[in-house]
């Protein structure tokens, strides 16, 4: 596990998009699993100009959808996938064989699971998966309580995940359940990024490095990953000694 602390989101966000251009420079076959969500935006928004400069090509990767709210899809404003597609699918002019996102509108919900763990599993897993953290800890919608074990799955949304939740959308919108990656994809992985940013994530993140590995606080699986780099601003890191 390691931690690195940045003064501010902007270095974190560059330094995290150069990350991912030298890996796939390294590896221009890579399958990456890229989280939506407000942290890793700029992140995205610096790749893209980086790729636009022909610092990296990205026509031979793969890339898989982190998660998604059950009965939302990429068109839908306020869904992960749309912020995903917007901010660095669609710039990225990526192709459709390229990009393997749930369908959460499917009526077969179990069968979208498989489909994207039969993917991963084809893939010889994940070569990277960045991903945040939620206000409990959880790691994509990996609920606390979630096993370690689990593969793609269906959850049913906690209280604070469906609060948060809604800051995505223009109104107020039901959120029940989310089909997402599970944590034994993230234990699988060949390289694991925690990026986390602001002050008010301070004492979660302090409690998921430093309490013990539980269940009940998903992040904490990040202790165990032999190549877990765990990337943070100065505020998001205060209580991290």
């Amino acid at each position: 596990m390691n931690i690195q602390k940045f003064p501010d989101y902007g270095t974190l966000s560059q330094h995290t998009a150069e990350h991912i251009v030298a890996l796939i420079n390294q590896k221009p076959t890579a399958t990456l699993c890229l989280a939506s969500g407000d942290t890793p935006i700029e992140t995205y928004h610096r790749f893209v100009a980086l790729a636009q400069a022909k610092q990296v090509d990205v026509s031979q990767c793969t890339f898989v959808g982190l998660d998604e709210w059950v009965g939302f899809g990429p068109n839908d404003f306020g869904s992960c996938s749309y912020y995903v597609f917007r901010d660095l699918f669609t710039p990225l002019n990526l192709r459709p064989d390229q990009l393997h996102v749930f369908d959460a509108k499917a009526t077969d919900l179990a069968a979208e699971c498989t489909r994207i763990d039969d993917l991963i599993k084809s893939r010889a897993g994940l070569d990277l998966l960045l991903v945040g953290m939620g206000m409990n800890g959880h790691i994509a919608l990996n609920e606390p309580g979630t096993p370690f074990t689990l593969g793609c799955h269906v959850v049913d949304l906690a209280e604070s995940t469906k609060t948060v939740g809604q800051k995505y959308f223009e109104k107020e919108t039901t959120l029940n359940q989310g089909i997402t990656v599970g944590l034994r994809h993230l234990t699988e992985a060949h390289e694991v990024i925690l990026m986390v940013s602001g002050a008010k994530k301070a004492s979660v993140l302090y409690d998921a490095l430093r309490g013990s590995v539980s269940e009940q606080m998903p992040a904490s699986i990040m202790q165990t990953h032999p190549n877990a780099q765990i990337w943070v601003d100065e505020a998001a890191g205060s209580l991290l000694a």
